[in-house]
């Protein structure tokens, strides 16, 4: 068997490498990416791999693609994938909304892997993150609707995201490359494009992706997207309104069984989710619970939640996936 890392140069291409080797993931393992890396060399398992450029032959001998590239360049690669019947694991937005591609994260929709046609696609990484820790809540008490601040790491820029940080922080008048404006002791509350009514493409991204993930076409969300300068957790401020009552205690024991979470919730203690816990580890961390003072049905709720967003948000989803179809 032979797995294909296409954009195996950047951030979550890196990434889902390591997550290969740590998972111990059997097959060997072949990297692509832009002309510009031909020839580098990587380690694997103890061995050197050596990139290859990406074209139109590069997957004739692959049975299965982790996708980590942009749409523009994830819709030219793609066909070429598929003329040789392999399955794709694709982390860009290209096919996320596409009827006939499975949009999964392991820990819930599991059983949508095999309903694939040769793609199938990894969730935006702040809608991972929000999932993973509302799952449980609700099967518990039902969410009928989300209002979701983020906090947003420049890992989600990409490797020039994370360079614009570490950059500025130690000379602001260096220019942003992947962002409008300086992100060192700033914030930028847009990420993406906005449409004619003032929501970015990011903001859409929860609720679209959601309801597809939840299989819950009236969920809805009201979600704030914004840059932070932090290098690679994201973290989330979210409002439930539930179709129960809802329970701080029942809350706290939901997130205790719930799968790739840890519960972080006593703050009398000081113990809360912070980006910085969260970094270079797969679970999502959660807590600040507080029922909502201005609800007097008491269906609300409120929580933080964060989690590494080149792993569980992108790179670790990816290769889970990629282990269910190999089960």
């Amino acid at each position: 068997m032979k797995i294909a890392i296409v954009g195996a140069t950047g951030a979550v291409g890196q990434q889902m490498l390591q997550c290969l080797e740590e998972r111990n993931v059997e097959g060997e393992v072949k990297l692509l990416a832009s002309s510009r890396s031909k020839g580098k060399v990587v380690s694997y398992k103890g061995k050197d791999l050596v990139i290859e450029e990406l074209c139109e032959d590069s997957f004739n001998d692959v049975d299965y693609a982790l996708g980590a590239t942009e749409n523009d360049i994830t819709k030219m690669w793609m066909p070429w994938a598929q003329k040789n019947h392999v399955v794709v694991v694709d982390n860009s937005s290209a096919y996320r909304l596409d009827k006939d591609v499975p949009l999964v994260i392991p820990e819930i929709n599991p059983e949508d892997i095999q309903k694939h046609h040769g793609i199938i696609a990894n969730p935006n990484c702040a809608t991972i993150i929000a999932l993973v820790a509302l799952n449980e809540l609700k099967k518990e008490f039902g969410i009928k609707r989300m209002i979701v601040s983020t906090y947003q790491a420049v890992s989600g820029a990409g490797v020039k995201g994370i360079h614009d940080l570490e950059a500025q922080a130690k000379d602001p008048s260096i220019p942003s490359t992947a962002f409008p404006y300086q992100i060192a002791y700033n914030l930028i509350p847009q990420i993406g494009d906005f449409d004619d009514q003032g929501i970015s493409k990011e903001e859409w991204k929860m609720q679209n992706e959601g309801r597809k993930i939840w299989h819950d076409e009236n969920l809805l969300v009201s979600c704030t997207c914004v840059r932070v300068p932090i290098l690679r957790s994201h973290s989330e401020s979210i409002f439930i309104e539930c179709e129960k009552e809802v329970d701080v205690a029942k809350a706290r024991a939901c997130i205790e069984k719930a799968a790739g979470c840890q519960l972080k919730d006593d703050p009398q203690n000081k113990i809360y989710p912070m980006p910085l816990d969260t970094t270079n580890q797969d679970d999502v961390f959660v807590g600040r619970f507080r029922k909502d003072i201005a609800d007097p049905s008491g269906h609300s709720l409120s929580l933080f939640c964060c989690g590494d967003q080149i792993r569980k948000g992108a790179a670790t989803n990816a290769v889970q996936i990629l282990q269910e179809l190999l089960k």
